[in-house]
This record gives structure tokens, C-alpha cells and sequence, in this order.
């Protein structure tokens, strides 16, 4: 794919360099040029001077052909702005901004815009490390709103099905694994001793799976 990264910060470095190194063809903008050290020499792909919204550098930096953008400014009303340009402007089939205020993303997804929060993922993922280390996240979606926790199953979850442990719209088993053979399970899906599930559960339902799990 061809992508541009509006913001040559940390982050959006080291995802520009994350994106070449799977392959894809890479532009990367931003207002200040000696924040392209950061890319370092092995970096092939197209570097772009200027203000990331400005149609004139989107178009230099090739958006007319792009597959996708990656607004990761320092600013969060750049970083939309940017956004609705590639969407709206230039018809970019995948666009992503990066927000600072997690407070915010549900304004700009009413907006159809999809969103990243480094800040709620961060805090998500503290609490998680701090109170509840016994759940092991290999996955979070979203802006850490969901989490897929792997676990063995509880001896008291033995010979019950999915459907007694499934709570609809908060945590659901998404996958089991026996015999080194992993499915997809049904409802009428019965757990036996040693089988290893993957659960998607909501943070704010988190304490409700581990009241389940006999972990409070």
C-alpha cells in the first residue's frame, strides 16, 4: 500500500518505520524538516516538508494515489482537520488520526472518523498491570475499550457450556483451544480441564469477569 504519515514525531516515526519495514510504500510530512533525523538513513521512503492539512503538500506527498493516511501531529485539531481533508477531500479509502484527549473521540467518531488514543490505551493498560495481573491482554481494540484476555479455564467453569458464562454486550469466549487445536465456539460449546479460552471483555466489565473467574 501506499501511505502517507502526517507527523514525524515519535510515534509517528517510528509507525512510518514500521510501515517500510512491512513493505509498503511510505511518505511521511511534517512542518519541521530536521524532524526526519528521526527516520535515520535506512529510511527509502518520500519525505515532505510543510503543514499537514495543506492540499498543496498532501498532493506533493502523493495523497492522490495513497491507500491510506496517519494523522500523528502533536495537535489533536491538526491532526482531525488533516484527517477530513484525506477523507473528504481526497476520497483516502483508510484514515486514522491520532487524539491526545480521549474525551474527544467520541465526537470525531460521529464524525466517521476512526481514532487512536495513546492516553486511554496507556491508562488501560496501567490499571490492568496494576490491579487485575493475574488476566493475561495479549490484544486491546480500540482505544482500549475491549480486551481479549487468554486464560485456562477455571475448575468451576468444568462441564458448564458458553452460553452459562457469556454476558451479551460486555464478555464473551471468542475462541478455545484443546488438544492444540484452537475453534471458534457455539453457545452449546462445553469446557473441559485444560482448555485455554480467549475472552473479549469490556474494561468497565473487567471486574465483573474476574468476580467470575473466582479471582475477587
Amino acid at each position: 500500500m501506499k501511505v502517507i504519515v502526517v507527523g514525524c514525531g515519535r510515534a509517528g516515526a517510528e509507525l512510518a518505520l514500521q510501515l517500510q519495514q512491512d513493505g509498503h510504500d511510505v511518505a511521511v510530512v511534517d512542518k519541521d524538516p530536521q524532524a526526519f533525523y528521526r527516520l535515520g538513513e535506512g529510511f527509502k521512503g518520500k519525505t515532505v516538508t510543510g503543514i499537514g492539512f495543506d492540499r498543496d503538500v498532501l498532493i506533493h506527498a502523493g495523497i492522490e494515489r495513497a491507500d491510506a493516511l496517519a494523522a500523528f501531529t502533536a495537535g489533536d485539531n491538526t491532526n482531525v482537520i488533516t484527517a477530513r481533508v484525506a477523507r473528504n477531500v481526497f476520497r483516502v479509502p483508510k484514515v486514522v488520526a491520532r487524539l491526545y484527549d480521549p474525551r474527544r473521540a467520541e465526537i470525531y467518531q460521529r464524525l466517521g472518523l476512526q481514532t487512536v488514543s495513546s492516553t486511554a490505551w496507556g491508562v488501560n493498560r496501567a490499571i490492568q498491570l496494576l490491579i487485575h495481573p493475574d488476566l493475561h491482554v495479549p490484544v486491546t481494540l480500540g482505544n482500549g475499550d475491549v480486551e481479549v484476555v487468554e486464560l485456562e479455564v477455571p475448575s468451576h467453569w468444568v462441564s458448564r457450556s458458553v452460553h452459562n458464562v457469556n454476558v451479551p454486550g460486555e464478555i464473551n469466549v471468542v475462541a478455545l483451544t484443546r488438544s492444540d487445536k484452537t475453534i471458534i465456539p457455539t453457545l452449546g460449546t462445553v469446557f473441559q480441564e485444560g482448555d485455554r479460552v480467549a475472552i473479549a471483555v469490556l474494561v468497565s466489565s473487567r471486574v465483573r469477569l474476574e468476580e467470575m473467574l473466582a479471582l475477587r
